[in-house]
């Protein structure tokens, strides 16, 4: 299952992110995390510390290698330099598989040992002084779409992805790659406004999106998302000693998190698992294609020099039955 946890700056995404991983490892499931916010804060999170953070790969300064590797035989692709992040796979692409060693794996992941499990952790990689008047952050984030759109997983595999602050994954078509959205909102007026820009955006693509009221101190907290986000608030958490001593660096057994926390990372899991018997993957392969043709024709075609659209095969539908190419 793909899932994405997105919310504002500020609003818990990157704590409750991490805990529901830390939940699927500790029940043995397999998990490719994937920190797409470029405020790297997921490994932290996760347990590593300052300096194991900074020596993460980032997927950004690999994407030559995730290009070459996902472009397999495909022969509507002529080179790696005329993809760009929406390319969608076709006959003779490879794929990627959550259980699987493979040269982008190798590159960009990282393992990560959590409490009863281990977990793959792969990172866009931090803004840097680099990239400062020359790049916008997107181009970071657009080697994550790339190997989402070349992703397929199946029942009981999980990839988790930690998205960018605010509404600003609609500045491409990566709201559309995940089984779930979970919006972490808090009680306020701030808290629930990027919900209601998704609730919006993502109304015409069938995007999967329940709300984790964070910060829920009381009964007026709880009216307040209630009234204001309706059916679509799936859990609530609120303060949490567990988190706190994770925050300070010193976190106990992951057994010890508090009971209401459990429940909740189990009430996630459980609407996650429910979309499975939902995926439709000729609709996920057409609106695959459908943000293809915008990139294409907005910036893409201009900047590679090729016809992006004679990219498209028609007659391929990712699925979890379709083999790689070689």
């Amino acid at each position: 299952m793909k899932i994405a946890f997105v919310g504002k700056g500020g609003s818990g995404k990157t704590t409750l992110s991490s805990l529901f991983i830390r939940h699927l490892a500790a029940e043995g499931s397999p998990v490719v995390a994937v920190d797409a916010d470029i405020n790297q804060h997921l490994g932290a999170a996760l347990g590593l510390d300052e300096a194991e953070a900074a020596a993460l790969p980032a997927m950004g300064e690999h994407l030559r290698l995730i290009k070459d590797h996902l472009r397999g035989s495909n022969p509507r692709i002529a080179s790696a330099d005329t993809m760009i992040k929406t390319t969608p796979p076709g006959e003779g692409s490879r794929l990627l598989r959550v259980q699987e060693d493979n040269p982008v794996y190798d590159a960009c992941a990282r393992p990560v040992e959590l409490d009863g499990g281990t977990v793959r952790l792969m990172v866009t990689g931090p803004f840097t002084d680099a990239d400062l008047g020359v790049a916008c952050y997107h181009s970071k984030t657009g080697a994550v779409e790339l190997c989402l759109n070349h992703l397929v997983d199946g029942p009981d595999e999980y990839v988790v992805v930690d998205m960018t602050a605010g509404s600003d994954s609609f500045a491409s078509g990566m709201f559309t790659r995940f089984d779930m959205t979970f919006l972490v909102a808090e009680p306020t007026r701030k808290g629930v406004s990027v919900y209601r820009q998704y609730k919006e955006y993502a109304r015409d693509f069938g995007v999967a999106l329940r709300v984790v009221g964070n910060k829920v101190q009381g009964p007026d907290d709880l009216d307040f998302l209630r009234a204001e986000v309706g059916d679509d608030l799936l859990v609530t958490v609120g303060h949490s000693d567990w988190v706190r001593a994770m925050e300070k660096g010193r976190p106990p057994r992951f057994a010890a998190l508090e009971e209401s926390d459990r429940l909740a990372l189990r009430t996630l899991r459980e609407a996650a698992d429910a979309t499975y018997e939902r995926r439709d993957w000729e609709r996920y392969t057409r609106q695959m294609v459908h943000f293809h043709f915008r990139n294409a024709q907005s910036w893409g075609n201009e900047r590679t020099g090729a016809d992006l659209a004679a990219q498209v095969d028609p007659g391929f539908v990712l699925g979890e039955s379709v083999t790689a190419g070689a």
